[in-house]
């Protein structure tokens, strides 16, 4: 014969209903939020210091519960899981083919725009001098977004695309950003390191080639077979030093940089990962600074 347990008898012979979750109103339980003391289900209970408490306490922060930050789902490099993992890259695409229209209609933005060390300027007034050494340093993160050349921007805009939205979401989005601008940065500073100081530079090569390293090291860290995107990068580094009229100390420095990021980014132990991600893109802007004041003193 079935029987019913001593705590249901109990309540039944004391005419007292067993509680409900107040979230699912169809689950009994025992069980309270040690904050609100409103019951909760094994489903919706949420561990405490002492006890356990409700969602919308540990939404609110409230209590000993654990923070709100705590519960939400966390990409490989500890960034928030977003709804939309390509948002960043598709701001990233619209500047650049915005910028791209501007040229087109502007065409003399190219050369306030571009990255050149140090040159005499050919538009009106003649006579002047401009460039980064000569204190437009605004040159080495506009360069980024500036293209003149359709198949440039096309091929540029693809990579973006392709490679953008898996590390953008691999890595969150302030993380995925960041890569992206220093790996840009980077090929600029050492575009203006080595090439001639008169040479004008332009395109987001430098970031995509970022974005290329990062690709690769998340490749291996997640165990996944490498060979596309080695053999796609191999190509591209012959096109970079085979074809003419390409600023490959960009796409140098890009790469490098992206590596450099990326280790530190799906590397950093849990305990210490934002130290460590933090203290690396630094590194890698400090180097960048460093080759860019350093180059600035040499022309001047």
């Amino acid at each position: 014969m079935d029987q019913q347990p001593p705590g249901d008898r109990a309540a039944a012979g004391s005419g007292v209903p067993t509680p409900t979750c107040y979230r699912h109103p169809d689950r009994e339980t025992g069980i309270s939020c040690t904050r609100c003391e409103r019951p909760v289900c094994p489903e919706c209970m949420v561990s405490a210091s002492v006890g356990f408490q409700c969602p919308d306490c540990v939404r609110q922060g409230s209590g000993t519960g654990h923070h709100p930050a705590a519960s939400r789902p966390r990409t490989l490099a500890g960034g928030s899981v977003a709804a939309d993992p390509r948002l960043v890259t598709k701001i990233l695409l619209g500047i650049n083919l915005a910028v791209f229209l501007l040229v087109t209609v502007r065409p003399g933005l190219v050369e306030d725009l571009s990255l050149l060390g140090r040159a005499w300027d050919s538009s009106p007034p003649p006579g002047s001098i401009v460039g980064v050494a000569e204190g437009q340093w605004y040159r080495l993160v506009t360069s980024m977004f500036l293209h003149q050349e359709l198949m440039h921007i096309a091929f540029n805009m693809l990579g973006l695309w392709w490679l953008g939205g898996q590390l953008e979401a691999a890595l969150g989005r302030s993380r995925y950003l960041a890569l992206y601008l220093l790996s840009g940065f980077a090929g600029s500073a050492l575009t203006y390191l080595i090439a001639a100081q008169n040479q004008p530079s332009l395109g987001a090569s430098g970031a995509v080639y970022g974005l290329f390293g990062a690709t690769a090291v998340l490749m291996r860290r997640m165990n996944y077979d490498m060979r596309p995107v080695l053999v796609l990068l191999a190509l591209n580094l012959v096109f970079t030093f085979t074809w003419g009229g390409i600023a490959w100390e960009a796409h140098v420095g890009g790469l490098i940089a992206g590596v450099a990021i990326a280790v530190g980014m799906v590397h950093a132990p849990r305990e210490r990962r934002t130290a460590v991600q933090t203290g690396t893109c630094a590194l890698v802007l400090l180097a960048s600074l460093g080759i860019v004041v350093a180059r600035t003193i040499a022309l001047t």
